[in-house]
């Protein structure tokens, strides 16, 4: 749809509409899942962050600044919420009474065995939130580096400089063979696989 249908879709929406808001989750819904199940490397609770995003979204839209696109709007929502929830998944390490095991069925399981290869996950695990972000958003979404300084609240061009770094740090961390390392190509097609 374009910008004009977009805005009116938001009036809509301000003024109650909440079937119009199902149209913009049927849009971003597939992406934001996939970006929070790259930070957080769990479906389940990817599927339960996405729909929190969204969630939140909806109540805040009144909010929202329509000079900044609304995919990194929800991008930044969603780089919020999977900070929140990696702290408290630490804080459920240093408490491992209040921890709490999810059972996974077999098919489950080799959904999660699948998508993650444990080469990328234990490289993905080498990286800092920010940097899986950065990864993800530039290296799978392909989003500009303004774009992602919009929803990261950085300075774009030192972004450019961190993803370099990152896709470095990442490349010696990947070493599914002996002979170790990849190039930045095979580091984008592994980030699009992750």
């Amino acid at each position: 749809m374009d910008r004009k249908e977009f805005q009116e879709l938001l009036d809509e929406i301000i003024q109650g509409a909440e079937d119009s808001y199902e149209k913009i989750m049927q849009s971003y819904q597939v992406p934001i899942f996939h970006y929070c199940y790259h930070i957080l490397g769990n479906r389940f609770e990817a599927e339960d962050a996405t729909q929190e995003v969204f969630m939140r979204a909806y109540r805040h839209i009144a909010k929202y600044n329509r000079d900044v696109p609304f995919a990194a709007w929800l991008y930044k929502i969603a780089y919020h919420h999977c900070i929140d929830l990696i702290r408290k998944r630490k804080w459920l390490r240093l408490l491992p009474f209040l921890e709490t095991k999810q059972n996974q069925s077999n098919i489950e399981q080799h959904i999660e065995n699948t998508y993650f290869s444990e080469a990328v996950y234990r490289a993905m695990a080498t990286l800092s939130i920010e940097e899986r972000t950065l990864l993800f958003l530039r290296g799978v979404e392909e989003k500009t580096y303004d774009e992602i300084a919009l929803i990261m609240n950085k300075n774009g061009a030192s972004l450019r400089k961190k993803f370099e770094r990152t896709a470095a740090k990442f490349r010696t961390a990947y070493s599914p063979s002996e002979k170790g390392g990849v190039t930045y190509e095979e580091t984008k097609r592994i980030a699009r696989e992750y």
